[in-house]
């Protein structure tokens, strides 16, 4: 790890500590040496972070300190690069569009080095691009925040028309499609819908408020064999 790298990370670990951190812990955290913890804590402390505590009793950073925003290493900002060309493979537009907004906020507030990272284009996210669906995915990430219920025309793999109300707690992006993750009030059951055989999707005026993270939990402890797509 850089070295400006692993001074950033201390910080980050002292910021979020509860209680005094010792050089073992963070040397064990970083894979360093405990010497070098020491020496980054004299450095940061030189710069004046407000860090203090001391050898054998652990170290902690005083309330109200807080880092210049954006503050990236070089393998986060091509994991964000990655994340936002995986996005654009995605047939949801709004995502697209906000991935290209995130892409110029973060181009234009970052250092030179690291926009260089952004720019080099030495990173790429290659397969197949998901069809646009019949629908605009935006209404579905929307109804999974309000916990509305949702009304959709659904045509199921043999063909079989029908109309469903859902529950949607959960939008699963593959490379050819999106699935929606919901309670089928039909079914009575948690089922996966997907996006390319949804015939038309509306917000009902009714909503499940609070039932959003008990439906979560079911799905991901158990009722996942259940969760089958229709």
């Amino acid at each position: 790890m850089r070295k400006a790298s692993r001074l950033f990370e201390i910080i980050q670990i002292l910021r979020l500590a509860r209680k005094p951190m010792t050089a073992a812990v963070m040397a064990e955290t970083l894979e360093v040496t405990v010497r070098s913890i020491y020496r980054d804590i004299a450095a940061l402390q030189a710069m004046r972070v407000p860090i203090e505590g001391g050898r054998g009793i652990g170290y902690i950073m005083r309330p109200g300190f807080d880092l210049p925003p954006l503050m990236f290493s070089i393998e986060e900002m091509e994991a964000i690069v990655l994340s936002l060309a995986l996005l654009e493979r995605t047939a949801d537009e709004e995502l697209k569009q906000a991935a290209r907004r995130v892409n110029r906020k973060i181009s234009g507030a970052v250092p030179a080095p690291l926009r260089q990272a952004m720019d080099s284009k030495a990173l790429y996210a290659w397969g197949s691009i998901a069809q646009p669906a019949g629908f605009d995915l935006a209404i579905v990430r929307r109804a999974i925040r309000d916990e509305c219920k949702l009304m959709l025309g659904y045509r199921d793999e043999v063909g079989r028309a029908s109309e469903r109300t859902i529950q949607p707690i959960a939008l699963i992006y593959y490379s050819q499609t999106a699935n929606i993750v919901a309670w089928c009030e039909l079914r009575q059951a948690i089922r996966n819908f997907r996006s390319d055989r949804v015939e038309h999707c509306a917000a009902r005026d009714a909503f499940f408020k609070g039932d959003g993270d008990r439906l979560r939990e079911l799905w991901t402890s158990g009722w996942t064999e259940k969760a089958v797509p229709v």
